[in-house]
């Protein structure tokens, strides 16, 4: 006879899921009520008007999409792109890869502009890619990769494509609400995200934002968007203003209850102190990672806050580190991907997992792990560099 399952509590320090605040998990305990009961579409509006918190945009038609952030991405292009249209896609990850997918599946013929993996995309290489295709209409890039924690510049990608009569496609999905994302300022026509990052939520959700530009983009659109569900015509009819609204899915209520939670928390702590705040901890923890004589993959001026991809020293046993990590720590971190598996672990700071004690707790872990492994480093160093850098910090205790 089946139990009931019971997961243990782990602390989530990898690419996503981040942990989930103990007021995001009671907010979606609460009594499930129906998805077109007129208290509900009123916290769909509220819902609304946070995520154009978040997204820094005024964008009416800023919604969560009730799927997982590969939902959100799918929910960009088939809006975006018809059958035999060029579309640019920025490559220096999995994430631009799987974007070249999502072309190629709308019938589109993807044009690609690829840089190494762990590097930011290059203007440059864009301007002259758009220069030899005049007939593109999309651009399309990762702002940032989560399988490598490196940031591109999407104001500059943005400009870039918008001088050549493009829409700009962003992928924020490790980026929104651990770091910039100024959609209005930036000129973003269509971005995606997920509720399990810096947002700290469970997974299933996609917030996206589209502009007036991408908007007109949809509506004219020569034939039917290939996706039912995801056709932005349909579900603005049941995302859109007043209390009419028209069915189109079932919402998930009580995960809805949850994003609406960490977007509450979000307004409360206020964003530009949230991106400060994982900033401060990424500062703490590359500290403490270099005080045991480990380094990054990303140079410092591309990487991520949220996430960094920490290079395995030479003779360490990269599985057995997070092996050891989940069974005598209950920490997840997460492993390279593609071209970096194996070389890499990936050690996510995000949302409420960004925090001094966590920082300091992983760092402890490590520093027993490898030395048990035979890598040489000098005990308590990295502790010592991480509380330097937290100094000053009185309101996130160390832990």
């Amino acid at each position: 006879m089946p139990k009931s399952f019971h997961p243990p509590q782990r602390t989530l320090l990898g690419p996503g899921p981040s942990d989930v605040s103990p007021r995001v998990l009671e907010a979606m305990a609460r009594p499930t009520i129906g998805h077109l009961d007129p208290l509900f579409v009123a916290m769909m509006d509220e819902l609304k008007g946070m995520l154009q918190y978040a997204f820094r945009t005024q964008n009416a038609l800023t919604l969560p999409v009730s799927a997982p952030g590969s939902a959100g991405m799918e929910t960009a292009f088939v809006n975006l792109v018809e059958a035999g249209d060029q579309v640019i896609v920025c490559q220096n990850g999995v994430f631009g890869g799987r974007m070249k997918e999502n072309v190629e599946r709308c019938g589109a013929i993807p044009i690609m502009v690829e840089d190494a993996w762990g590097q930011p995309v290059n203007p440059n290489r864009l301007e002259d890619t758009l220069k030899a295709h005049p007939g593109v209409r999309t651009v399309a890039f990762v702002q940032a990769e989560t399988s490598t924690g490196v940031e591109s510049d999407s104001r500059t990608l943005v400009e870039v494509a918008h001088r050549h009569d493009c829409l700009a496609i962003v992928d924020a999905v490790t980026a929104l609400a651990g770091t910039p994302v100024e959609v209005d300022k930036w000129g973003i026509d269509a971005v995606y995200a997920g509720s399990q990052k810096c947002l700290s939520c469970t997974p299933g959700l996609s917030p996206v934002s589209f502009n007036a530009a991408a908007v007109e983009r949809i509506r004219k659109r020569t034939h039917k968007v290939q996706s039912w569900f995801l056709d932005l015509n349909l579900i603005m009819g049941y995302w859109g203003t007043g209390t009419k609204r028209t069915y189109h899915h079932t919402a998930p209520i009580n995960a809805l209850y949850g994003l609406h939670e960490a977007l509450v928390m979000l307004q409360e702590e206020g964003i530009e102190n949230a991106w400060a705040r994982h900033q401060r901890n990424y500062e703490a923890l590359r500290d403490g990672l270099e005080a045991m004589g480990l380094t990054l993959l990303v140079e410092p001026a591309h990487r991520l806050p949220q996430l960094n991809a920490v290079r395995v020293p030479e003779g360490v046993n990269e599985a057995a580190v997070r092996d050891a990590l989940l069974n005598d720590y209950s920490i997840e971190i997460g492993a390279g991907l593609g071209p970096l598996a194996g070389k890499i672990w990936r050690i996510g700071l995000m949302g409420q997992a960004s925090n001094p004690r966590n920082v300091c707790i992983l760092l402890s872990a490590l520093e027993n792990i490898l030395s048990a492994q035979g890598h040489s480093l000098d005990r308590g160093a990295a502790i010592s560099a991480a509380r330097a850098a937290l100094v000053g910090m009185a309101t996130e205790p160390f832990g």
